[in-house]
């Protein structure tokens, strides 16, 4: 059976918190994986030191 939300619902959820998890470290490996499974490998997923220092986000 499926569940279905109206548009007017979703709109009315704006803001709502429905789940929260722990935090959880990514590390440098995992995305090194990440870019190899999806052949992207540019510089803001595989280079800490340029991403960080290129890029707003202060690493990768």
């Amino acid at each position: 059976m499926k569940n279905a939300i109206t548009l007017k619902q979703l709109k009315a959820g704006v803001g709502t918190e429905i789940g929260c998890s722990e935090w959880r470290v990514v590390s440098q490996d995992m995305i090194d994986k990440f870019a190899d499974a999806t052949d992207d490998h540019q510089f803001i997923h595989t280079d800490p030191e340029r991403a960080a220092k290129e890029t707003p986000f202060g690493g990768t």
